[in-house]
């Protein structure tokens, strides 16, 4: 590739001009524009003839599947992985020629680092995403997205702030049956939609297993990072083990948020409500009572204790949605029910009575229509769009998400003003919007 003619701004590396931005925020001369964007690889933006340097933050299970995906796609390239676990980490660099660490933070640190892809538990989503932000890099961040609502927010002012290109992995946007199904309630297809039906999701129950020795190469206490240290389990450590950390709080919402983050996706959209959300929750039956597992077994009895009491939401159109779906297929979406029939969105399906409804929807795919979700995610990295499943987006459907598990932790009726995003008449359950960390992970409170 030919060499740009040398500015100024071709002459600062990534760190001299995120230190200059630094300044300018805070009231300092900021650094002119010489050249056209995207014309210089630089603060995380590739140069119109590079390839996407992508650094995993996290290589497990889900992020393994998004590096599969990654591979097959020209546009990027897959330069390092940082990992608590440094064999894990390791083992993947050497397998594709990337380079390992074990701290995110020297990750973000890299100039080949032009973009992240991470997949860690859910409570080292805020760090990472507000770090590698303020480092100026692009993000595609599993879902959900947070693991609380105040913490979502600023996930939000940071990707404003620093101009950065954020999508959640909330990969049924860009599944066709979704789009269409989505779009056919959005455009009034069913009419006044009325009711909604929701797949029953558990909210996570309490961690007290025993401690065993930890594997060589793992930072455990790393791996615990702004949640309590605790000793090493692997049934803690794995995502969906006996049961893993995905059914424990404070390490997830539970599927209330890991599934839950998939179908309450869909019901936003479907609905129009990419901005907003309910503004009503409560719940109907026994009061929540979760266990605490002691010993290491699977997830079905937590599951089953913690689908108790049932979950129902008001939005602002009257529709209310209930928690009320036992068949697996809904996880990933909802029945909905209108003046006009019904349409159930489901992933990769939408089906409808009449089916007509459904059957016209679909029909219309258009031609060189893109179901790769990280595909557009580079896209939108050169084009500086808003991509599919932008971070205001990952950040409202979380939060629905976030609401299931505060009705059933109050057990009452509650007001949520979308807006402000708090409970405008009770202080008991504002204090549910955030969490404490362990330093050094606390969050800052404006970015």
């Amino acid at each position: 590739m030919k060499a740009p003619t040398v500015s100024l701004a071709a002459a600062l590396t990534r760190r001299q001009f995120l230190r200059r931005t630094a300044v300018a925020a805070a009231g300092g001369a900021a650094l002119p524009q010489l050249l056209p964007s995207g014309v210089l690889a630089a603060n995380g933006q590739p140069g119109a003839n590079d390839r996407i340097g992508v650094g995993f933050v996290g290589i497990g299970r889900q992020a393994t599947n998004d590096l599969e995906i990654l591979l097959r796609l020209p546009q990027a390239k897959f330069v390092a992985v940082a990992d608590v676990n440094l064999n894990r980490a390791q083992a993947a660099a050497a397998k594709h020629g990337a380079v390992a660490m074990k701290d995110f933070r020297q990750l973000l640190d890299r100039r080949d680092v032009d973009a992240v892809l991470t997949a860690t538990p859910e409570h080292w989503r805020g760090p990472i995403v507000i770090q590698s932000c303020q480092a100026g890099k692009d993000l595609y961040v599993e879902k959900p997205m947070s693991l609380t609502i105040r913490e979502g927010r600023l996930m939000v002012e940071a990707v404003r702030k620093y101009q950065r290109v954020l999508q959640t992995g909330s990969q049924q946007r860009s599944m066709w049956a979704n789009v269409a199904g989505c779009k056919l309630i959005r455009d009034g297809g069913l009419g006044k939609v009325t009711r909604i039906i929701a797949y029953n999701y558990p909210t996570p129950w309490n961690y007290g297993l025993p401690g065993e020795k930890v594997p060589d190469g793992l930072d455990w206490e790393m791996w615990c990072g702004p949640n309590p240290l605790v000793p090493y389990n692997k049934d803690l450590y794995l995502p969906r083990a006996n049961p893993g950390w995905l059914s424990f709080r404070p390490y997830s919402g539970g599927e209330m948020t890991g599934w839950g983050a998939h179908g309450f996706d869909q019901v936003q959209w479907a609905l129009g409500m990419d901005d907003s959300g309910p503004v009503e929750i409560w719940t109907e039956g026994p009061k929540f009572d979760p266990p605490t597992y002691t010993a290491s077994e699977p997830k079905d009895r937590g599951d089953t204790i913690c689908r108790v009491p049932t979950v129902f939401m008001r939005y602002p159109n009257g529709a209310v949605m209930e928690l009320a779906g036992t068949t697996s297929s809904l996880m990933g979406g909802a029945t909905f029910i209108g003046e006009n029939g019904k349409v159930t969105i489901t992933r990769g399906h939408c089906d409808s009575d009449p089916e007509d409804l459904a059957l016209e929807a679909l029909s219309k795919r258009p031609r060189g229509f893109n179901d790769n979700h990280v595909k557009n995610w580079l896209d939108c990295i050169r084009s500086r769009e808003k991509p599919l499943a932008d971070v205001e987006i990952g950040h409202r459907s979380a939060t629905v998400c976030h609401l299931g598990n505060i009705a059933r932790w109050t057990g009452r009726r509650l007001k949520w003003d979308p807006v402000r995003e708090i409970f405008p008449d009770d202080q008991e359950a504002n204090q549910y919007l955030d969490r404490k960390r362990r330093k050094p992970w606390t969050l800052p409170e404006k970015v």
